[in-house]
């Protein structure tokens, strides 16, 4: 056997050792090529130049407004893609009870002007007294301003609190302490047979001031 027949015979014996099952199936050859031939013939709409589309797939042509998604601010479609307007919206009012976003900056069409205080409500300007030593006015920036009233030193020792005042009262007038006793200012005041006393002038919190008189049997020498 020469040279060229042995070469014959190996490839021969090569391809009968390749079984079916590792040689491709028709079929599957002819069905990716028609996937692969319908991939190219694809043709893609090229919007550029001539119209916008938005995130919806919405094609507007140039120079028309629009809307894109859920944004109010409007955009115009233009030959180099949407121009939007992003305005710098101005700060809303921090007392602002009602907004509308109707446009593209939100609109505060309600301020409140009252004031609450204490689980009240007041009218701005308005004046008023919640308890009898203060009293309240209802600013313009609806805050509450308040003023407690500064009550004086009582020129007595017994004062009283009358409803709706604010400050103590001396019903009787001005007095101060002699030991336990209260005795009226302004007087000499026998406490006992033998004691006088007198209150300070001005300074009724202090005690009387009291001069005992040499007594004798209860009864004064003098």
């Amino acid at each position: 056997m020469g040279p060229l027949l042995s070469a014959a015979f190996v490839l021969l014996l090569a391809l009968s050792a390749v079984s079916p099952a590792s040689v491709g199936n028709p079929e599957d050859y002819a069905a990716d090529e028609a996937e692969r031939t319908a991939s190219e013939n694809i043709v893609f709409d090229d919007y550029r130049g001539k119209g916008c589309v938005d995130d919806s797939g919405f094609v507007y042509k140039l120079g028309e407004r629009f809307y894109p998604g859920h944004s109010n601010c409007p955009c115009v479609c233009t030959e180099d893609g949407p121009v939007c307007d992003q305005p710098e919206c101005p700060k809303l009012h921090p007392k602002c009870t009602k907004v509308e976003h109707n446009g593209c900056c939100p609109q505060c069409k309600e301020v409140k002007n009252f004031c609450e205080y204490r689980g009240k409500t007041y009218k701005i300007l308005e004046e008023f007294k919640p308890s009898p030593c203060e009293w309240c006015r209802c600013e313009p920036n609806n805050e509450v301003h308040c003023v407690v009233s500064d009550c004086a030193v009582p020129e007595c020792v017994n004062p009283v609190y009358e409803p709706e005042q604010c400050c103590p009262i001396c019903k009787n007038g001005p007095n101060c302490f002699a030991g336990t006793t209260i005795i009226p200012a302004g007087i000499e005041v026998k406490v006992d047979d033998c004691t006088i006393c007198r209150c300070h002038n001005g300074d009724w919190w202090k005690p009387a001031q009291c001069l005992r008189r040499e007594c004798l049997n209860g009864q004064s020498l003098s």
